[in-house]
């Protein structure tokens, strides 16, 4: 059966539409009736003689259809009524093709069209004291919902988005970097600034700058890590090559933050994952393994789409630095000179002035 969107290019709600609650009542009203339409069309099968009984089989299947989609309509206008994004328009339209809905199904059944009376109930115009009233209860319920979303996720609308949409980004890109936890270990390690290379193999730093011990790191994957680009090397005086994460390697490692369920459980199983994606890529045995044993670049496309989301305290905290920057920018701080001070009021001026400031009115 043909479901119809009611979400499709709704038609545009006026200032006098009735309220939220009065299409939910309205819709859900109307898919009690085309039921009550079906049942009453059901019973008709049920009752008849065996020469009109395949006129009322199709009688009952007409209902029970326009019941179905009534119902469809109905559910449809309670969900729209709890999503805050959703416009008041496509509510209202579910309401209406839940009643339209209703009068066929009540038509094909051959009982009264009592659900054309509901029409009136859609159709009645809000005064201007009740559309505001109904703005401002949704202005309120939308700062609420804002005002729990900030205290849950300490972010606000566009970088809840941001957020979201990463998630989704790693659904579909971690599974293909053919990473272990191990290499989430290596690339964490550099992100906090103590990896380092020397003498032939991977450490962690206890501390940044002390690169004369720590514990060992996988060599291999460090290795591989680097090879791919997802590490860049610093070298220091002494010789020693400080690893830090490269912007493909900080994104990539974000991802996996995000959905760590795309790691492999071992190295055997992410290598037989890359051996998976290069078979089509190469014809012999041997190039396919050795391609397999280098990691794969994270692809151009979620590089490109990655936003990293900041919170609301780390929003504040770049606009004050900022500001900082903006004032050192335009002049700043002379050493010989005394900052910016409010302007003084008459009581602060000097005994035996008499000029006021040239701002002060």
């Amino acid at each position: 059966m043909a479901k119809n969107n009611c979400a499709v290019h709704p038609p545009a709600a006026t200032a006098g539409d009735p309220s939220m609650q009065t299409c939910i009542q309205v819709a859900r009203q109307a898919a009690i009736l085309a039921a009550t339409a079906a049942d009453e069309a059901m019973t008709a099968v049920w009752r008849s003689r065996s020469g009109d009984s395949v006129y009322l089989e199709a009688v009952m299947h007409a209902a029970h259809q326009e019941a179905v989609e009534a119902e469809s309509h109905a559910d449809r206008a309670e969900r729209y009524a709890d999503d805050s994004a959703m416009p008041r328009s496509a509510l209202l339209y579910c309401a209406r093709q839940a009643v339209a809905r209703a009068v066929r199904a009540q038509t094909a059944a051959g009982v009264e069209t009592t659900a054309a009376d509901l029409r009136a109930q859609l159709e009645r115009k809000l005064t201007a004291a009740e559309y505001a009233e109904q703005e401002s209860a949704r202005r309120q319920r939308e700062a609420e919902h804002e005002a729990e979303e900030r205290a849950a996720t300490s972010m606000d609308r566009e970088n809840r988005d941001h957020a979201a949409k990463n998630r989704s980004l790693a659904e579909g890109h971690v599974a293909e970097l053919g990473w272990t936890v191990g290499h989430l270990r290596v690339m964490e390690a550099a992100e906090s600034g103590r990896l380092y290379w020397r003498d032939g193999g991977a450490w962690q730093a206890t501390r940044p700058g002390d690169w004369g011990g720590g514990r060992r790191i996988s060599r291999e994957r460090t290795q591989a890590l680097f090879a791919a680009r997802f590490l860049v090397a610093v070298r220091q005086d002494d010789g020693t090559r400080v690893l830090t994460p490269s912007p493909m390697g900080q994104v990539a490692l974000e991802l996996a933050r995000l959905h760590p369920a795309g790691l492999h459980a071992s190295d055997q199983a992410a290598y037989e994952a890359r051996f998976a994606q290069v078979r089509r890529r190469h014809r012999r045995r041997d190039d396919q393994k050795a391609a397999a044993r280098v990691l794969p670049p994270l692809e151009s496309s979620a590089r490109n789409l990655y936003r990293k989301p900041f919170t609301l305290t780390e929003q504040h905290e770049r606009a004050e630095r900022e500001a900082v920057d903006r004032w050192e920018d335009e002049g700043g701080n002379c050493p010989a000179v005394e900052g910016p001070r409010p302007a003084a009021t008459p009581a602060e001026w000097p005994s035996g002035c008499c000029d006021q400031p040239k701002n002060m009115v």
